[in-house]
Order: C-alpha cells, then structure tokens, then sequence
C-alpha cells in the first residue's frame, strides 16, 4: 500500500498539471496519451519523491489528499492557460477592430468558434511554447514542487491562490499592450473613411472601405508580428516566474 499510494499520489498531481496545461489539454489529444504520459512520468519521478506515509488510500483523508494534489497541478497548469488566453483575446480584438471577425474557425483546444486572426495567435503561440521546451520547464517545475509542497503537508497556501489570481491582469495588460498598435492603425483608418464620407457623401463608403480596412487589417498583423516573440518573452517570464513561486523552485 505504501508503493502504491508513493506512486498514486504523484501521478493524480501530474495528471492534473497535463490536463490543464497547454498542448495537452486540448480535446484532440487522446485521455490515453494523457494518462500513460502522466503514468510514464509519475514512474520516473516517484522514487525521487520523499514518502508520504500515507498509506489508508481507502478513506476520507486519502480522498481529501487526491484533492489536494488535484488542485497543485491544476493551479500551475492554470497559469499557462491564462499565458496562452492572452494572445486569443488580442487575436479576437484585432478581428473586431480590422472587420476580420467574420472569418472564424472551430478551436480544438476550447472547442468553440473563434476569429481565425485568433486562432492564428493561438497556433503562433502554442508552437513557440513548444519550440522553446516550456513543456519541459513546466513538468520541471511540477517536480520541484514536490519538495516545495510535499505530499501530505496540506493544502496550497491561500497567498498562493492569491497570487494566481492577482496575476489574472495580466491578461487584460499583455492583450492591449500586444493589440495597442494594430488598434490604432485601424482607428486612424476609419478616422479618414469618416472624414471622406463627410466630405464626399456621395461615395459608398461601406463597398470601398470595408474590403480596404480588411486588406489594411491584415498588412497591420504582419507588421505587427515582428515583436510577436517579444512580447511572448515577457508574458512567458512573468508565467513562468509565478509557476516558480507556486511550486517553490
């Protein structure tokens, strides 16, 4: 019973941390892949792991700790999905700024439509992660925070919780600083439609200035990527820093 809940344990709290993390947790990867991932690393990591001596799996105090381990590996799992939300809700106010949003595509991690211009963010952002090993650093941590938060000393602290929740600005933050200069683009645009229908109403300005803000939109987006990878380096650090406080690397 002893090896069986040293090696149970750790696998509920890197089960919850593949679940909500990014990549794993969309829909199209399998729950199988999921869970011999999950297993195949809770092997790896079990005997590193210092014993809980805990062994009366069968109780309420065994479920309570299943609880408890559920909600570590959720809580740094979290943290990266509000890391990758922040490019879906920039990629969603470009769309409704540069009249974009009228193409949209079925997302496979939310299973919902969104603006295809954020679903391209989501891609972008989603392969950069894995290009610079963020998964790996993210198990990295969840290992680490076994010593941080061994198993059995309780629940995650409240100013833990705090701190994930206070950290939640930064989606608001990062998608305007990331959306700022697209959106003023396409404002100053619309500025000088205005200006040349109050000038000339004759004009169709809904035939002639829909297609050429929709054009202008997408001109602005590439642009714009060049400091893509800069802001994805500075949201990624702060993630990445607060998932060290939470598991105490």
């Amino acid at each position: 019973m002893q090896y069986i809940a040293d090696l149970m344990l750790p696998f509920v709290r890197i089960s919850a941390l593949l679940v909500a993390m990014i990549g794993f947790s969309g829909k199209t990867v399998p729950t199988r892949v999921k869970a011999l991932l999950a297993l195949s690393i809770a092997f790896i990591v079990s005997p590193m792991v210092p014993s809980s001596g805990f062994t009366n799996l069968f109780s309420v105090e065994g479920f309570l700790m299943v609880i408890q381990q559920i909600l570590i590996g959720v809580a740094i799992g979290f943290i990266s999905q509000m890391f990758l939300n922040t490019f879906v809700m920039a990629g969603q106010t470009i769309a409704v700024q540069s009249g974009l949003g009228f193409a949209t595509l079925v997302d496979p991690v939310n299973g919902i439509n969104t603006a295809a211009v954020g679903q391209f963010y989501i891609i972008l952002a989603t392969l950069v992660f894995w290009a610079i090993d963020g998964h790996l650093a993210m198990i990295q941590m969840l290992v680490y925070s076994f010593e941080a938060v061994p198993i059995g000393s309780g629940w995650l602290a409240a100013d833990k919780i705090y701190q994930i929740v206070e950290w939640g600005k930064w989606l608001f933050i990062a998608t305007i600083t990331i959306a700022l200069t697209p959106i003023t683009a396409m404002l100053i645009i619309n500025l000088t439609f205005g200006i040349m229908t109050r000038a000339a109403p004759q004009l169709n300005i809904f035939s002639i200035g829909f297609p050429i803000s929709q054009i202008t939109g997408l001109i602005v987006v590439w642009i714009s990527l060049s400091a893509f990878m800069l802001h994805f380096e500075t949201i990624w650090e702060s993630a990445a820093f607060l998932m060290c406080e939470i598991a105490g690397c």
